[in-house]
């Protein structure tokens, strides 16, 4: 009587299996810091991939290096004056780009040169400010951010940035990625070249602020590049490129927070860490780009 038929033992295990899954996925979400996290997480990455398609697209990739690493200055000098953390950033982040802009036109120096330079001299700037200046602020999570430690109030404001951005985004998009693929056709065709540079400055500028919390000034430029450099080894049509790198950053930043949750480890680090690893399996395994695939079609052609 004690005896179980074969497909009963498989229907069991097939069960407790089940049950283990969900209670792998569902016991994090009990908590409300990682509802937060998640949340604010997959917006922010939603946010920074579509961002990261046009950054590609313009072959901008230092410039949202230099926009990250140019908003220290302003944080510091915000907290000093008592303004808006979000609010100095940003200016100083927009300031940092503008002034790269402006030296480019006034020398002979390259532009990765220039931005080289300036980049570094505001976050060597940003550093002494907040090494001088007796605040609260805690450099750490400026640099590497602490997206389990946002608030309900910090989470609201991320959120309206960042739906902002997706908003402007959307409607913009034809003219941005007409600047982005070739500014002389957008300009022949009567658009603002000059303006849509600066909307765009301004959009990235906004999404490394948003940004701050969650991954800090550090990691946030693979955010910005990861996504788009994956989704353009997968496909050469930019509607599609931009629902593959947002899969990507979505996908990550949900398996960058439980595995934080499990393993007690930087969930930063651990988002950048998944969308590297989705970038090195694009490159090796692409149908089209890949290289092992392409070493494969070589020794077997059709």
């Amino acid at each position: 009587m004690g005896f179980w038929p074969g497909d009963e033992w498989s229907k069991i295990r097939f069960f407790i299996m089940l049950d283990a899954v969900i209670q792998f996925f569902s016991m994090p979400l009990e908590y409300a810091f990682i509802q937060r996290a998640l949340v604010t997480g997959v917006l922010v990455g939603t946010v920074c991939a579509v961002l990261s398609c046009f950054l590609i697209l313009k072959g901008w990739s230092l410039l949202g290096d230099a926009i990250s690493h140019g908003v220290l200055p302003g944080v510091a000098l915000a907290y000093l004056f008592g303004l808006p953390i979000l609010f100095g950033a940003f200016v100083s982040g927009l300031l940092c780009v503008l002034g790269i802009g402006w030296v480019k036109q006034q020398t002979r120096v390259k532009e990765d040169t220039v931005i080289g330079i300036l980049f570094t001299g505001f976050f060597a700037v940003g550093l002494i400010l907040v090494s001088k200046i007796e605040s609260d602020i805690h450099l750490m999570h400026i640099l590497f951010g602490s997206l389990l430690g946002i608030s309900a109030a910090d989470m609201g404001q991320l959120l309206m940035i960042a739906g902002g951005i997706l908003i402007v985004v959307l409607v913009k998009q034809r003219d941005l990625q007409l600047f982005c693929f070739d500014a002389d056709y957008a300009r022949s065709i009567g658009l603002s070249v000059r303006g849509l540079h600066l909307l765009f400055l301004c959009l990235l500028s906004l999404c490394i602020v948003a940004s701050m919390k969650t991954v800090g000034i550090i990691l946030v430029i693979a955010m910005l590049i990861s996504p788009g450099a994956t989704a353009y080894l997968l496909t050469d049509r930019f509607d599609r490129m931009l629902w593959l790198a947002t899969g990507t950053a979505v996908v990550s930043t949900v398996a960058g927070v439980y595995t934080s949750f499990y393993l007690d480890a930087s969930t930063s680090g651990l988002i950048v860490l998944f969308q590297a690893g989705f970038f090195l399996a694009t490159l090796l395994f692409s149908p089209k780009h890949g290289w092992i695939t392409g070493k494969f079609q070589r020794m077997n052609p059709a």
